[in-house]
């Protein structure tokens, strides 16, 4: 997942915004920040719903009840 989707991204379910949360990065270099994430977990505090990211991808279905 490319890191500036982090920007647009919002929860299915209240619209809020989107926290990443332990992450594994692609190779980088000092001089120039990761821009991939291959694994983690986008959070919204509002709804308190974790949303995983495996394989850069992030998957955005809503829990089921």
């Amino acid at each position: 997942m490319k890191r500036s989707l982090l920007d647009i991204l919002r929860c299915p379910e209240c619209k809020g915004e989107l926290n990443l949360d332990s992450t594994k990065l692609d190779k980088s270099t000092e001089a120039e920040p990761p821009q991939e994430i291959e694994e983690g977990t986008l959070f919204c505090k509002k709804c308190e719903i974790e949303y995983p990211i495996e394989d850069g991808i992030p998957n955005m279905l809503p829990p089921e009840e």
